[in-house]
């Protein structure tokens, strides 16, 4: 039966596209799924002060509009099944605000909550609402940590992780031969949380990383062998070039700087994303234009993507788990039976041991999808996007 409803509400879509134009009716307590948004007013990831020059060098938009557009497709399958989807924002001062913005939030009927939040908030939001009837979706915190040793029951992770990344980059390394990394290293954490998952990611699929070498910004001529490109990749033989830069102000002028011919990946060059805007399969051109419409100039980015794809993952639980409350629409979500469709091609479903999303990553250029990972070439026993990330033998996750 379920395979049959794409089809049907394709063929409501003029109806509900025409009943979009009118008022959402009000509220009703006992049809409507109401899904919370918290991030932070002054989240550090999003300043666009912080560089050497002023120039900002990354998409620094928040993801709330992919959650808004989430909602908005939400819509026509909350018409057919008799629920209206709503969303909520709350933006917090500080970090010590969470616990409040949430009991708000609970308090208005929000079991779900959608969080762009830096990796020390997000574990604060946790803790506060631990034992509630609520379920936090991380979308925008990629720490491996969050998904090992500091994992929550509570938590479900939309963006990848850290270790997704790099395993889906090294895995397209390997497929070139390019084997022998020299990776290049920025001041910030996130950085040296890049780096520790190179390394794991070159153990696992048969790569080395020769070496590991610290950059500074600026100019100063007596750190020139920590600021000078063509100096820092000088005395290796390396197949590649990874720069690990948060900031990207360093990375971006690391390609056609290094001292001999090599190809550059990580923050520069070519990138594992979540998704990117130039993909054109999987029916992602028309997510990516609903976007542009909703959120004109912007462009869908990683972020946008995972709070899109969290609401989609509380649409079809909701969907599916019927007249059911919070406990069997979460025991749907995170049960072997959901089948997300993220628009990159196959099927999308968490992890039991840690909660991540299982997902397909994009490797990029600045304007083009160069490869998908994980490549045909790699398997799994169960599921190879399992392949990508902490496996369950490997997960340091215990709820």
């Amino acid at each position: 039966m379920n395979r049959f409803w794409p089809a049907f509400l394709f063929l409501l879509w003029p109806a509900s596209a025409v009943l979009g134009t009118a008022p959402p009716p009000a509220a009703n307590p006992s049809t409507s799924v109401r899904i919370g948004y918290i991030d932070l007013q002054n989240d550090p990831r999003y300043r666009t002060d912080n560089s050497y020059t002023g120039i900002v060098f990354h998409t620094l938009g928040r993801p709330y509009p992919g959650a808004q557009l989430g909602v908005q497709d939400a819509q026509m399958i909350g018409r057919v099944i008799g629920r209206q989807f709503i969303l909520e924002r709350k933006s917090a001062a500080a970090a010590a605000d969470l616990p409040a913005l949430a009991k708000a939030l609970i308090a208005e009927g929000d079991h779900f909550i959608i969080a762009d939040l830096p990796a020390p908030a997000l574990l604060k939001l946790a803790d506060a609402v631990r034992g509630q009837p609520v379920l936090v979706m991380n979308v925008s915190a990629p720490d491996d940590s969050l998904r090992g040793a500091d994992c929550r029951r509570n938590i479900v992770h939309l963006i990848p992780s850290e270790s997704m990344l790099t395993d889906a980059l090294v895995q397209y390394l390997v497929a070139k031969n390019w084997k022998d990394i020299l990776a290049l290293q920025g001041p910030a954490k996130e950085d040296a949380g890049e780096i520790a998952a190179l390394q794991r990611s070159a153990r696992k699929f048969g790569a080395t990383v020769d070496a590991v070498r610290p950059f500074v910004l600026g100019a100063d001529p007596r750190h020139r062998d920590e600021n000078n490109v063509a100096l820092m990749t000088a005395n290796s033989d390396a197949d590649v070039i990874f720069v690990a830069d948060s900031g990207g102000e360093f990375a971006r002028y690391v390609p056609f700087e290094t001292h001999s011919p090599r190809p550059v990946v990580g923050d520069a060059g070519l990138t594992p994303l979540a998704w990117h805007w130039a993909w054109y399969e999987n029916g992602a051109p028309q997510l990516q234009h609903r976007f542009e419409k909703l959120a004109s100039p912007r462009r869908m980015n990683a972020g946008t993507w995972a709070a899109w794809a969290a609401v989609k993952a509380v649409t079809q639980s909701v969907m599916r788990a019927g007249g059911g409350g919070f406990s069997e629409v979460e025991q749907f979500m995170l049960g072997d039976k959901i089948n997300i469709d993220g628009a990159k091609g196959k099927p999308m479903s968490f992890r039991p041991w840690d909660h991540q999303l299982r997902q397909p990553i994009l490797l990029a250029t600045a304007d083009a999808v160069i490869a998908e990972a994980p490549l045909p070439q790699y398997l799994h026993q169960t599921n190879d996007l399992d392949t990508l990330g902490y496996d369950a033998p490997e997960s340091a996750c215990h709820f």
